[in-house]
């Protein structure tokens, strides 16, 4: 079906923060149509680490979009500004990675960027910065600088509140925009897509394109993802994130952990659902008519399924039930069933406990979670007994004194998620 410019528009911008000029990229779409060349549609990604999580699929869905639309999308893995390092909300200088550390992140991006985007040859173009920006000269270098000032640089929040605070900017801080700019004057963008963070930065592309003699570039920004803790953006360093690599039952319980009033943000963000679909999941809650916890195993399953399959997120759930309704009031006959579910899919994990660590049979409780690597010390270990989480065949442990006697196959359960079955010598 042949979409009209304005339903195009439509489309690409829906869920869209900024667009930035809009008339312009009304009229890029008119010529790609008239001349039938596809518009260039770019996206840079810095490998800081080895793995890419949900926040980061916000905007490759956007890219998706364009591809379904018949245009060319251009992944840029910045193996070059990897190096130097984004100082985009950064309120101190950013620690820089090593080529190594680049290259081996490197190796995973486009893999995983691959679970969003069409991998056919015709819609998407990889490319790496190092090829041009590794190659530039000093002259090279001068003309870009002169191209741009230090007021405008300062221009950007994070940079004149750091001078104002008196906090170090690097000189090479200074340059990164820059370097993010001429990726888009080596590719010709027509397009470029970027958090609500990258700001700035796309906008300094599109001032170096007009430098430099080129159509500046249309530039498209999307909502940033917080993460599973609820405050701060997604971020591996902060350990808030899900991996789009991560296990169904990883993505399925982080999911869980979500505050609620996350909820309709991650099924926008998030999945694959239509608008339809979430403002009629968003109304259900509104009235009382959806209980969150039901919506929230939904969106659990939704996005399991957006990066496995459906029968995976029906399992993930399942799994995830019998991890956190075992040793509830259950039948005895159930609750054995949910735990061979758990250890067949390796949600259990196993433990011989030394024979010199027994005494008549027996073992202090606190040296037993320690042995299961569930604490790394004793007073770790008390603190997760006097907080009424840890338990053993699903009795709670009340004591730090308490001396366990073990009859081979006991189950070990620290908080709601570790389990151990110890056996014996």
């Amino acid at each position: 079906m042949v979409m009209s410019i304005d339903e195009q528009l439509e489309m690409i911008c829906e869920g869209t923060e900024e667009v930035l000029p809009i008339e312009d990229l009304k009229q890029k779409l008119k010529n790609s149509e008239i001349t039938g060349k596809p518009l260039k549609v770019k996206l840079g990604l810095d490998p800081t680490a080895p793995d890419i999580h949900l926040g980061h699929t916000v905007v490759l869905k956007k890219l998706r979009q364009f591809q379904d639309l018949g245009h060319k999308a251009i992944l840029l893995i910045g193996d070059f500004t990897a190096m130097v390092g984004d100082p985009s909300g950064k309120s101190v200088t950013r620690k820089q990675l090593s080529e190594e550390e680049v290259l081996k992140n490197a190796e995973t991006y486009a893999k995983q960027a691959f679970k969003i985007l069409d991998s056919n040859p015709e819609k998407i173009e990889l490319v790496r910065n190092s090829e041009w920006l590794g190659k530039m000269n000093m002259a090279e270098v001068l003309r870009m600088a002169s191209s741009y000032t230090v007021a405008r640089i300062l221009e950007r929040d994070d940079f004149s509140l750091r001078y104002k605070d008196g906090v170090p900017i690097s000189i090479v801080e200074f340059i990164y925009p820059l370097l993010q700019g001429m990726d888009s004057v080596a590719i010709e963008a027509d397009i470029e897509l970027g958090g609500t963070d990258q700001k700035f930065n796309l906008l300094v592309g599109r001032d170096l394109q007009k430098a430099y003699g080129q159509e500046p570039q249309v530039i498209i920004t999307t909502a940033l993802l917080e993460g599973i803790d609820g405050v701060q953006k997604m971020s591996k360093s902060l350990g808030n994130y899900i991996g789009v690599t991560e296990s169904p039952e990883s993505i399925f319980g982080k999911t869980m952990s979500i505050p609620d009033s996350l909820m309709i943000k991650y099924f926008r963000l998030g999945t694959d659902l239509t608008k339809t679909e979430i403002d009629e999941i968003e109304k259900g809650l509104d009235r009382d008519k959806l209980h969150p916890n039901e919506v929230k195993r939904r969106l659990g399953k939704e996005i399991v399924k957006r990066f496995y399959t459906a029968k995976a997120a029906e399992k993930a759930e399942e799994i995830f039930n019998a991890k956190h309704l075992a040793f509830s009031d259950k039948s005895a006959e159930d609750v054995a069933g949910r735990i061979e579910l758990l250890e067949k899919s390796g949600q259990i994990s196993k433990i011989e406990i030394p024979a010199d660590q027994l005494k008549d049979g027996s073992i202090w409780i606190v040296r037993l979670i320690i042995l299961a690597g569930f604490a790394k010390s004793n007073g770790e270990a008390r603190r997760l007994i006097q907080q009424g989480g840890v338990r053993i065949g699903g009795r709670v442990i009340k004591s730090v004194d308490e001396e366990i006697r073990l009859s081979g196959g006991d189950l070990l359960q620290v908080g709601k998620r570790k389990y151990a079955k110890v056996s014996l010598p």
